[in-house]
């Protein structure tokens, strides 16, 4: 079936719901046993059934189900939030003494979790230049243990040669760790590419309405499947069958959206290249873009994600810009169906980020792509007021 038919049909069986279309909302904690037998065997009944709430309800197994089936993964570990599900993912397969190749592009938090978390607990983390592509192989020690990659990174955009770095890691017996929240599984087919294990933060694109908080994480076989899923029982994740609910629901219109969110987000791209205020757009399905022929040959389709590059530093004028914008509202995530804008801090080791200029980061929403550049448009007023103010020119 075609990826469209799976999101709709995906983790649903009405016939054993009495003909409902959804899956029900089931709450539980404490489940129930019909023999003594049958208890003392509830810590195998974890992989495959239910055994405590802790653990899932047929409603987080549709949501699973569902997701690895659009992933073609083995089973799909839910999470409390995405965030937790990279945390989850990482602790489960490392351990002190290992060493840890992540992208020097990656998503803040997982940056400072990895660099302040997991360095205090004895593991050796290596930040590494998103664009090395093979040349990873040169970074990799007798502890590498796992190779992070998040294509494209989370606020510049770089495009990773994820082929050349996963065959680099998997010679060396090195897991492949992915953040794929950018493309998600309609987007980027990371089993195709040699991806150990796919991360996504559900809270943006499969939710859709920047109201849930919910993480997934798909490995490539059921061996992987339970190392992960042990370890975050262990720890206690688990998310709301309630959140779970919402997220199936969400994943139901999932192509509809990301079809709309491509096509806005080019647009409004388009037309902010060509702005005298823009030094440069940093977008992957750009043609002038510097990870373009990667994100051709390996990608299914963008997203609602990108960065601009002010040709000022100021400051004051650029807020003065971003403060007063209508449509684009100030707000740290993506995938819903408002249109955000955010500073853009990269914070980098092994590529210093020191391109001249003020980087913001936006996400297109489900506006009308007219009313986005005219917004956008007032705002590049507010911004040359402000400039001239200042002495500076706008261009």
């Amino acid at each position: 079936m075609e990826r469209e038919t799976r999101l709709v049909h995906a983790g649903r069986d009405p016939e054993r719901q009495e003909g409902i279309v959804n899956p029900p909302l089931y709450r539980a904690s404490t489940i129930l046993y019909p023999t003594m037998a049958a208890y003392e065997g509830r810590h195998e009944r974890r992989y495959t059934t239910f055994a405590y709430g802790i653990h899932g309800t047929p409603t987080t197994v549709a949501l699973a189900e569902a997701l690895a089936e659009l992933s073609g993964g083995a089973p799909t570990l839910l999470l409390s939030s995405g965030l937790a599900a990279v945390a989850q993912g990482l602790t489960a397969f490392l351990r002190r003494d290992d060493h840890l190749l992540i992208t020097d592009a990656a998503y803040g938090p997982t940056r400072v979790f990895c660099a302040e978390v997991l360095a205090r607990y004895g593991v050796d983390v290596t930040f590494y230049d998103p664009r090395a592509g093979a040349a990873v192989a040169g970074l990799m020690r007798p502890n590498t243990r796992v190779v992070y990659l998040e294509s494209p990174g989370s606020q510049t955009f770089e495009v990773q040669d994820v082929p050349a770095i996963a065959a680099a890691a998997r010679a060396r017996g090195a897991l492949v760790m992915l953040d794929n929240t950018w493309a998600t599984s309609l987007g980027f087919r990371p089993f195709d590419h040699g991806v150990d294990v796919e991360i996504q933060a559900l809270t943006k694109y499969v939710a859709g309405h920047s109201d849930l908080l919910l993480g997934a994480l798909t490995t490539r076989t059921d061996d992987l499947y339970r190392v992960a899923r042990g370890g975050a029982s262990t720890f206690g994740d688990c998310p709301a069958p309630d959140v779970c609910y919402e997220a199936l629901r969400g994943l139901r219109t999932l192509a509809v959206r990301l079809r709309h969110h491509e096509a806005a987000a080019l647009r409004v791209a388009r037309w902010l290249a060509e702005r005298p205020e823009i030094a440069r757009v940093l977008h992957p399905a750009l043609p002038g873009d510097p990870g373009h022929a990667i994100w051709k040959r390996d990608f299914l389709g963008s997203s609602s994600l990108f960065g601009v590059l002010l040709r000022t530093r100021s400051e004051k004028a650029v807020a003065a810009m971003v403060d007063g914008l209508g449509l684009f509202k100030i707000g740290a995530s993506f995938g819903g169906f408002e249109s955000l804008i955010v500073p853009a801090r990269p914070e980098r080791t092994a590529r210093p980020w020191n391109e001249p200029g003020f980087l913001l980061r936006l996400h297109v929403g489900l506006e009308a792509v007219n009313d986005l550049i005219a917004d956008l448009e007032a705002g590049f007023a507010r911004l040359g007021a402000a400039l001239r103010e200042e002495g500076e020119d706008a261009a």
